[in-house]
This record gives C-alpha cells, sequence and structure tokens, in this order.
C-alpha cells in the first residue's frame, strides 16, 4: 500500500471534525489527496446491521468484546486503502467500567499508522461546545472529566508511538481560531 496512514483524534467536542473537514479541503487545492474514514461510522454500521444500537451516541455503551470485534473489523477494511488516508477516531472512548483504549495492539498491527494528530483546547471550551450542541446525545461531564479525558489521550498517544514507531504531534483548535488550526494540520500531512 502506498500513501499515509494518519490517526487523528480528539475527545468529544474539540472540534476535530471541523479541522479535518477544512484541511482535505485546503490539501485538495495544492494536490494532495487525502480521503478521510471515520472508524467509528464503520464500527457503528456493523453495530446497527446487527441491531446492537439505534444510534451512535450508544456505541460507548456496548460491552468490551463487542466493541473489541468492532474495532478488528474496522482496522482490517482501512488498512487494505490505498492513498493517504485519514483515520477520524478516538485515543480513547470513556465507557462505564473505565477509558477504552481506541487503538489497542490488534488495531495499530493492521492500521500501521505514520502519525498520530491529537486535536485539543481547553476543557471549557469543549464543555461550553457540548452544552450547545443539539445533535448529539452527550453523557454530562464537568471541566476536570474533560481535563483527565484529554491526559489520557496524550497516554495512550505516546504508547502508540512506542509501539508502531510513528510520530504524535498536538494541534490545538481554540475558540475563533479553526483557521490557525487548520494552517497546522495542513503542514503536517503535506
Amino acid at each position: 500500500m502506498t500513501g499515509k496512514k494518519v490517526i487523528i483524534t480528539g475527545v468529544p467536542g474539540v472540534g476535530k471534525t471541523s479541522v479535518i473537514t477544512e484541511s482535505i479541503r485546503r490539501l485538495e487545492e495544492e494536490g494532495v489527496p487525502y480521503q478521510s474514514i471515520n472508524f467509528g461510522t464503520f464500527m457503528f454500521e456493523v453495530a446497527q446491521k446487527e441491531n446492537m444500537v439505534q444510534d451512535r451516541d450508544e456505541m460507548r455503551k456496548l460491552d468490551k468484546n463487542t466493541q473489541k470485534r468492532l474495532q478488528q473489523l474496522a482496522s482490517q477494511a482501512i488498512a487494505r486503502i490505498d492513498g493517504n488516508v485519514i483515520i477520524d477516531t478516538h485515543a480513547s472512548v470513556k465507557t462505564p467500567s473505565g477509558f477504552l483504549a481506541g487503538l489497542p495492539e490488534w488495531v495499530l498491527k493492521e492500521l500501521k499508522p505514520d502519525i498520530i494528530i491529537l486535536v485539543e483546547t481547553d476543557s471549557d471550551q469543549i464543555l461550553k461546545r457540548r452544552l450547545s450542541d443539539p445533535t448529539r446525545v452527550r453523557d454530562i461531564e464537568g471541566y476536570r472529566d474533560i481535563q483527565d479525558h484529554q491526559d489520557f489521550n496524550r497516554a495512550v498517544a505516546a504508547s502508540y508511538a512506542m509501539f508502531t514507531g510513528c510520530t504524535v504531534r498536538y494541534i490545538k483548535n481554540p475558540d475563533f481560531l479553526l483557521e490557525k488550526a487548520v494552517e497546522d494540520m495542513v503542514q503536517t500531512l503535506r
């Protein structure tokens, strides 16, 4: 397979999808094509076909073994895609029994990422974004919970890098500075 495999992560509400969408548009204009694959969408489609969930926000409540099986299926399918690929996912998922690594060993072995990018911002901004988004059903979390999740993401990203030999990059996406986050992302993906 040719091309880069780039994993882009961030906690819910950080604005990861907005940064990815605009970065891909800018890269296309420069003649650097990327395909964006949402890891969770693939998992959700399989879970829906098997009548495990009704909506996407129920995914994090599935038992650990079911989530593992869905992760394996998604990583195998994505690994077969040729060209530059952005894998839009979460470094970890907060479940009722604790944090679940979003990219465990069996997923990383399949994907073989070149780089992992964490999109981050201040926890209070994420909280405000979550509260103002009526399109999603999210668990209520406070500032400290969101910060703990971002800290855990940094820790697992470091372990992913140790396992795969890829690099890790942090991109800040504060309120009203989307263009700066996009520029940082484009420079990283070129």
